[in-house]
């Protein structure tokens, strides 16, 4: 690995992952949590930055009613307590896409990444967005299959990959 390489670990929050979470958000917590920790040491041994999303929903009641989780302010909206942070890199995010967050983007830019290596959650959902997001702004990205995971079913996973192949994302 260069140190042209950066980790970016996304939404591994409290409500994707703790014990009290949403039935929906069953994802299997003690093997992505150690493949992804696994991974922030690998990456951070090798001089690579490492840098963590947070997907935030705004703290207004309505939200709070309709989704009541990652609701900005609250325990749950945190990184993961099992988490290893490394680094003081940190961002939020309110679409799924993370280089919607101007700083993350300035960040890349500036440190001159020649890819950037994407874990964490959710490997269809916000994980495939960054993805796109990075390829449309002329980022190199790659998804690790190890560090993600998907709650969403076979035909959704299957779209999502034809979206990352033809933006010409990979799998590593």
């Amino acid at each position: 690995m260069s140190d042209t390489k950066a980790l970016i670990v996304i939404d591994m929050q409290n409500d994707y992952l703790w014990e009290q979470r949403k039935p929906q958000f069953s994802y299997d917590t003690k093997a992505l949590t150690g493949n992804v920790n696994a991974l922030i040491h690998e990456y951070d041994d090798a001089g690579c930055d490492v840098i963590y999303i947070r997907h935030l929903i705004q703290n207004l009641p309505t939200n709070r009613l309709l989704f009541g989780y990652s609701i900005a302010g609250t325990e749950g909206a945190e990184l993961y307590s099992g988490l290893d942070v490394v680094s003081k890199y940190c961002f939020d995010k309110l679409f799924g896409d993370a280089f919607t967050n101007r700083y993350l983007l300035t960040l890349v830019k500036e440190r001159g990444y020649d890819e950037v290596h994407l874990c964490g959650l959710d490997e269809c959902g916000c994980v495939t967005a960054t993805a796109l997001g990075a390829a449309k702004r002329g980022i190199n990205a790659k998804i690790i299959s190890r560090g993600t995971a998907t709650v969403f079913p076979g035909k959704k996973v299957e779209k999502a990959h034809q979206k990352l192949e033809a933006a010409k994302v990979r799998f590593i």
